[in-house]
């Protein structure tokens, strides 16, 4: 299976589920820019405590690997960034699940998602602006320049479809200036 496609193994499951998601990172770059080689998908996901069970059951041993109950948990209870990881066995293909929180950015893209379809089945995006944004802070953070990359190929292919008001808006609210000097539009 090609990727993007192996996020197929995910996100057929995580529907059925029914819970609040969107899928962000270089999966939902792709899907608004150009295509690329990606090792995982982001889902930020509402999870409640309550939901872990169904989750870990969407995702049965031993074709995929999630991590035990009370790991889970433990980073729903985070107010930032709570993270965690389910692997699919076979191909080694991951999805990094990154739970609600405090996070203004985040809130605004849950209420701005774009809801597509891929290869037959619903998907919910994050919208470009905050794909965008979150990418200027992984730049940030590690300099990476494919989230560079990530972001001239969205604005050519999908500018239109970018609110660049709201854009510069969080660019500015989430300090990412310098980086967004640094892609070159």
């Amino acid at each position: 299976m090609p990727e993007p496609e192996l996020s197929l193994l995910f996100l057929r499951p995580l529907n059925q589920l029914g819970l609040r998601y969107m899928v962000g990172g270089s999966v939902a770059a792709i899907l608004y820019g150009e295509p690329r080689l990606t090792h995982d998908v982001d889902f930020i996901i509402f999870l409640r405590h309550e939901d872990i069970t169904r989750l870990r059951d969407s995702f049965p041993s031993p074709d995929f690997y999630v991590p035990p109950a009370e790991v889970i948990a433990a980073e729903i209870a985070r107010e930032r960034k709570g993270h965690f990881n389910v692997i699919h066995a076979d191909t080694g293909f991951k999805a990094d699940f990154y739970t609600t929180g405090r996070d203004e950015v985040q809130a605004w893209g849950f209420r701005h998602v774009r809801r597509m379809h891929f290869r037959g089945e619903p998907i919910v995006v994050a919208p470009p602006e905050y794909v965008i944004v979150r990418k200027l802070e992984y730049f940030r953070e590690g300099g990476s320049e494919k989230h560079l990359r990530d972001i001239r190929a969205m604005l050519a292919v999908s500018g239109e479809l970018i609110n660049h008001q709201a854009l510069t808006e969080w660019i500015r609210r989430q300090g990412v200036w310098e980086q967004w000097g640094q892609v070159g539009t």
